[in-house]
C-alpha cells in the first residue's frame, strides 16, 4: 500500500479502512462456504442413513400354521 499524495506514510485510518473491507468480505465468504460444506455433509449423512435403513438387519419369517 502506498501513501497518498503529499503524505510520507500510510495513515492508520487508510490502512484499517481497507483492512476492514477485506476482513468483512472474507468473513461473509467464509460463512457462505461453511454453510455449503455443512449442507453437503448433511446430504451425505442422510444418504448413508437411507442406505442403512434400506438394508434390514433381521429377517421376518412368515407365521407357521402350527405355531
Amino acid at each position: 500500500m502506498k501513501p497518498k499524495m503529499g503524505e510520507k506514510e500510510v495513515s492508520p485510518h487508510s490502512f484499517f479502512s481497507i483492512w476492514h473491507e477485506f476482513s468483512s468480505d472474507f468473513k461473509d465468504f467464509w460463512k457462505k462456504e461453511n454453510k455449503l460444506i455443512l449442507q453437503e455433509r448433511v446430504k451425505e449423512a442422510e444418504e448413508v442413513c437411507r442406505q442403512k435403513k434400506g438394508k434390514s438387519l433381521y429377517n421376518i419369517r412368515p407365521k407357521h400354521d402350527s405355531g
